[in-house]
């Protein structure tokens, strides 16, 4: 007899959010853009209505020849070519983008468009150097207002106690899912394994990681996670088993790729697996889901939702080797951090070279970046750039916010929001594209700057070199520790790192997350006074204040946003 599932409810299915990387339209249609509030269309700049002008000539041409095919109705027989003909034409006219060109190939299109970061450093540099010397510790004391905290503790054995089963019933079968992607995807495929095992009353198998083509990473579940406390944290709530017992391998011919792979959609409901997983799992006794990468929505029944929690939070702890190493620099950090009350601040940088060609946007290397970019593009993306019709904009892509920041801008960013040289900083990164050259004004303004690198020497990072999985493991854990975290591009990484924060800091993130619309602007006026920039850029911090409680909305990512679902109020304890 077959136990029964975990369902409440049914939950319809939210729609995904969409990409952390940026997607350029097909869509030629020429669009509009606001900047700094003011409600001016840069696209009417230099000839922006010649467009409207050729608009009404084609309306016009249309018009003559709809009126002489009327008059002379022998020429009717050819009204519908003549019709889509025109319709094309009129259609296309809409399509026209009217912008400037710059020296460097962008597009101008106002304010922000441009890279010119450096020439607003040169001008604000002696006013940094006049404030350096100075003690960072009431900065780092201060930067977040207690006020704000509104005393969440974690609470996920309590939420399950209080929804779950008194004892385990009867397995239907056993769920073995692959995970693909980078560290954190890893980590979001493995909980919702667990939710939906969870649902399903299926005991779970340990995950498969699918060997990514650009993650080129061979770790096992093993080498990253803890193995055998994952599956005693869970032992209450969910049965887990390193690999299949040997009679049901048996029955696939002692084969995993036999057992029947069920194609999921992605967000789908708890109903959806329920009404089609279900049946066949107490078939078959077995099935594979691969991939298994968003395949559970974010609305669940509580007592689910609950298992992502205690997963994400509780059982989902590093390996010992990268705990080790990961405890000692952290220490490390702490111990340089004397300046400034043995705090320090980490930072996430997205400047690697994969991602600025990604972004297609344009700064100060000229044609060798150019160049460059092109080569990297096409060696990672095969045409996917060069496809016809397709207009990159990298302009507006800056005016956007969609560009990643340099080491320059992040350094400038904290330095205006009141980050003195005193502060110690951590930079979570891949490669950073031209490191000796973008990264040299970093270091300027921060001298106390360390990565992995420098944290652990060579032989202690030995054993994790060619996993980047291992590598961000360590990353994550310095970023997790750190008094002020700074995400400036988006993805899984800070998607995940700001839950935990949230779960690790009484519901708030201590994150800093840029307005990166209001900084291009910034960067883009080398007449800037710098007490104005100061105080914009300390609006900005104390923005990012407020948002570090935020709780979480039904189309929200608990991973991302743990209160209420994983979280109490201390009153309610």
């Amino acid at each position: 007899m077959h136990g029964p599932s975990r369902l409440s409810n049914g939950v319809k299915s939210l729609s995904p959010p969409t990409s952390p990387r940026h997607r350029h339209s097909r869509n030629k249609s020429t669009s509009t853009t606001n900047v700094g509030g003011g409600g001016r269309n840069f696209l009417s700049d230099g000839g922006g209505g010649g467009g409207t002008k050729l608009q009404n000539v084609v309306e016009r041409l249309v018009y003559l020849l709809m009126s002489v095919m009327y008059r002379r109705r022998g020429m009717l027989l050819f009204a519908p070519l003549l019709y889509v003909s025109g319709m094309l034409l009129y259609m296309g006219t809409l399509g026209i983008d009217v912008v400037n060109s710059g020296s460097d190939g962008s597009d101008v299109i106002g304010p922000g468009s441009i890279y010119r970061s450096p020439k607003v450093f040169q001008k604000l540099w002696p006013f940094m150097e006049a404030e350096s010397n100075r003690s960072s510790n009431n900065m780092l004391m201060n930067a977040w207002n207690p006020k704000l905290s509104q005393g969440w503790k974690p609470c996920v054995k309590q939420t399950i106690s209080q929804t779950g089963f008194s004892e385990l019933p009867k397995r239907n079968g056993f769920l073995i899912i692959e995970a693909n992607g980078g560290l954190n995807q890893q980590r979001l495929s493995i909980c919702d394994a667990v939710a939906v095992a969870g649902l399903l009353n299926a005991t779970l198998v340990i995950p498969i990681f699918h060997l990514n083509s650009v993650w080129r990473d061979s770790s096992k579940f093993a080498d990253i996670f803890d193995e055998e406390f994952f599956i005693y944290a869970l032992r209450n709530q969910v049965d887990v088993v390193r690999e299949l017992p040997e009679h049901i391998l048996q029955q696939f011919d002692n084969n995993t790729s036999n057992i029947v792979n069920l194609r999921v959609k992605a967000w789908s409901s708890p109903t959806y697996y329920i009404q089609k997983v279900l049946p066949k799992l107490r078939e078959l006794g077995a099935v594979r889901i691969a991939p298994f990468s968003n395949r559970l929505a974010h609305a669940v029944p509580s007592n689910i939702q609950g298992l992502r929690c205690l997963c994400n939070f509780e059982a989902l702890r590093f390996s010992e080797p990268i705990r080790m190493l990961a405890a000692k620099m952290v220490d490390r950090m702490v111990k340089t951090s004397s300046k400034s009350g043995a705090r320090y601040v980490s930072v996430h940088l997205r400047f690697e070279e994969d991602m600025v060609a990604f972004s297609c946007c344009i700064y100060d290397g000229g044609e060798e970046e150019k160049h460059e970019m092109d080569i990297v593009r096409e060696r990672s993306w095969r045409g996917k750039f060069r496809r016809r019709g397709r207009v990159i904009k990298p302009g507006a892509n800056r005016v956007d916010g969609k560009c990643p920041l340099t080491p320059l801008e992040v350094g400038m960013m904290l330095r205006g929001m009141g980050f003195d040289n005193n502060t110690s900083l951590y930079v979570a990164s891949g490669k950073i594209y031209k490191a000796e050259k973008y990264m040299a004004p970093l270091k300027k303004m921060f001298p106390l700057l360390e990565t992995k690198e420098t944290l652990a020497s060579p032989e202690e990072l030995t054993p994790f070199m060619g996993h980047s999985s291992r590598l961000a493991a360590l990353d994550y854990t310095v970023c997790l520790h750190s008094e002020v975290f700074v995400t400036t591009q988006g993805g899984n990484f800070p998607h995940f790192l700001v839950g935990h924060r949230r779960y690790f800091y009484e519901g708030h993130a201590k994150t800093i997350k840029p307005d990166k619309r209001k900084l291009v602007q910034l960067f883009d006026s080398p007449s800037i006074r710098w007490q104005d920039f100061k105080r914009q850029l300390q609006d900005m911090l104390r923005h990012s204040d407020v948002k570090g409680v935020e709780l979480r909305k039904p189309s929200n990512s608990l991973y991302m946003y743990p209160t209420p679902d994983c979280m109490c109020r201390k009153a309610d304890l």
